[in-house]
């Protein structure tokens, strides 16, 4: 299904964007991390990445042109994917906002007018809100302050860890000075666009700005100078960033050096310059496993002393028969989860049936592959296999349910749930048909790693059209989850049992396990889950069928 991306708000005073460079064409395949663009925002020209993969159909805004943030910039889907719907919902979008601007520029221009709603920005002062830092975000929680109130500020350097509704991101400065004023504290929520904090000058009283909830409109003759000089300014912070490259992202010869975030934190970490390292990413850009792969000719800078973890705080003894209770916030992510699950619940009519599934071949067949050297693989990783090839043999469980048609998937993406400390997470294995059991080992282990590490991007976390959930682990002999909407199935596996069976006649000591399948009785038939399970029980009970 296509993704449309629009012009991302890469400052937290960024209002449009001008496209300076496409690194990319319409028709090239896109993966997740891959450069798009290069996009001029009111501070500065920065790279633009991917979080979908598939191919880039349509370009919305071309070189050289302004764009407003949230309009339409590309479209990603798959090839010869029809967008029109897309293309002309976007169009109509616009002449809306195009109609309604008059109005809400004289609004504005009324509310500038009144002194007693403006508040003058001392020179040197600079307001920060909270960033939307995802296309979905609404509110973001303040992981951990890296800076505290009156530390100095370097442009680029990391100020807080926000976590939004898919993962934990560090959000850096884009200006200098000292940290005067903290808006948003650890472990507090605060809505997209209110108060972050405040950066300017040492000394500086910002207790207006504070007390108006960091509303910063000027007052009439200021704003309008700040109007008039806006293409000057954004014309010097150009040639600026052109003539003051940040630290190591040019290289000898004086080119741009393209690097992933990750890669850039991480090589700051080890003290590692970028431009001593090769890139083999898309473009010569520098990936994770480049700087991780590279060997400094010299002694390199030792890494960064880590910060001191805060001890626990010891547990305190309570009396018998005493009540006592204690409120922990709701993170972001298990606000994320219960809104999901619930609107899973409440929306879908599931249904669920289960299966019992001699193990005994599959036992002796993972002995079997596991005695090779370097080849792990884990009954998890045997069923996940299993679902993908029953997948192909019964379509109608690779569905998605919307109001107006069932979108058929031709692509197997098995999303596998990982627990994590605060909920549930779930990685997409992509294109799991044609991977190899030793292929899928890998690629869940990388994920879950990456999941429990907070590592993992929203893009590997996107896209499933099949889920799997694995409590055998922990006992759990049949449990029935909740469908991974918009999945159309959940598969819950159960833990492995030995008990008596009948084998030939013969009471014999058996090893079984519990499939338990949930369905959305809108795309899924009681019929047709019932001859996924049969097909997905022939496939586990007879595991040399899958290395074929």
């Amino acid at each position: 299904m296509a993704t449309v991306v629009n012009m991302p708000r890469l400052s937290d005073t960024m209002e449009e964007g001008v496209v300076a460079k496409w690194l990319v064409k319409v028709g090239d395949k896109i993966e997740e991390g891959d450069i798009l663009a290069e996009i001029e925002t009111d501070k500065a020209t920065m790279e633009f990445e991917s979080f979908h993969e598939g191919t880039l159909l349509h370009i919305g805004v071309q070189e050289g042109e302004t764009s407003p943030v949230d309009q339409l910039l590309a479209i990603i889907g798959e090839e010869g994917e029809d967008i029109s719907g897309l293309l002309s919902g976007a169009s109509e979008t616009k002449e809306e906002e195009t109609k309604e601007t008059p109005k809400e520029e004289t609004t504005a221009n009324d509310s500038n007018t009144d002194p007693s709603e403006t508040v003058a920005i001392p020179d040197g002062v600079q307001v920060i809100t909270m960033p939307r830092l995802s296309d979905t975000m609404t509110d973001g929680t303040v992981a951990s302050w890296l800076k505290s109130t009156g530390d100095a500020v370097e442009e680029g350097d990391i100020l807080a860890e926000i976590e939004t509704d898919k993962a934990t991101m560090e959000f850096e400065s884009f200006y200098e000075g000292t940290l005067l004023h903290i808006g948003v504290n650890e472990g507090e929520t605060a809505p997209v666009d209110s108060l972050l904090a405040i950066i300017g000058p040492e000394g500086t009283d910002v207790s207006a700005i504070v007390a108006n909830g960091g509303a910063t409109a000027n007052t009439s003759e200021k704003a309008d100078s700040k109007k008039e000089d806006k293409k000057a300014t954004k014309a010097e912070q150009k040639e600026e960033t052109t003539a003051k490259p940040a630290q190591n992202t040019q290289n000898t010869s004086g080119g741009r050096i393209f690097a992933s975030p990750l890669a850039k934190k991480i090589a700051e970490d080890k003290g590692y310059n970028l431009a001593d390292i090769s890139g083999s990413g898309e473009n010569g850009r520098i990936i994770k496993k480049d700087v991780e792969n590279f060997t400094p000719s010299t002694t390199a800078t030792a890494p960064k002393a880590a910060a001191s973890a805060t001890p626990a705080p010891a547990m305190s003894f309570v009396a018998a028969g005493e009540e006592k209770s204690e409120e922990v916030k709701n993170s972001q992510m298990r606000k994320a989860i219960a809104k999901s699950l619930g609107n899973s619940k409440f929306s879908a009519p599931d249904f669920s049936l289960t299966i019992e599934v001699d193990m005994d071949n599959a036992i002796a067949s993972r002995k079997t592959i596991n005695s090779i050297p370097d080849t792990k693989v884990s009954f998890n990783d045997m069923v996940v296999k299993a679902c993908a090839m029953a997948l192909q043999k019964h379509p109608q469980v690779n569905t998605s349910w919307n109001d107006n048609a069932t979108l058929y998937h031709k692509h197997i993406h098995v999303g596998v749930a990982v627990a994590v400390d605060e909920g549930l997470l779930v990685p997409v294995i992509k294109h799991t048909n044609s991977l190899s059991l030793t292929q899928i080992r890998s690629a869940v282990r990388d994920l879950a790693g990456k999941a429990r590490n907070k590592k993992i991007t929203p893009a590997e976390m996107q896209g499933s059209t099949f889920t799997v959930s694995n409590l055998g682990m922990f006992g759990i002999d049949n449990f029935t989850s909740i469908i991974n909407q918009p999945n159309s199935a959940i598969l819950s596996v159960g833990a492995i049992v030995e008990k008596p069976v009948v084998k030939n006649g013969q009471i014999v000591v058996g090893n079984t396990m519990k499939l338990t399948l949930t369905c959305d009785h809108r795309t899924v038939d009681g019929a047709v889950g019932a001859q996924f399970l049969q097909t997905l029980k022939t496939y586990i009970e007879n595991p040399v069928t899958m290395l074929a």
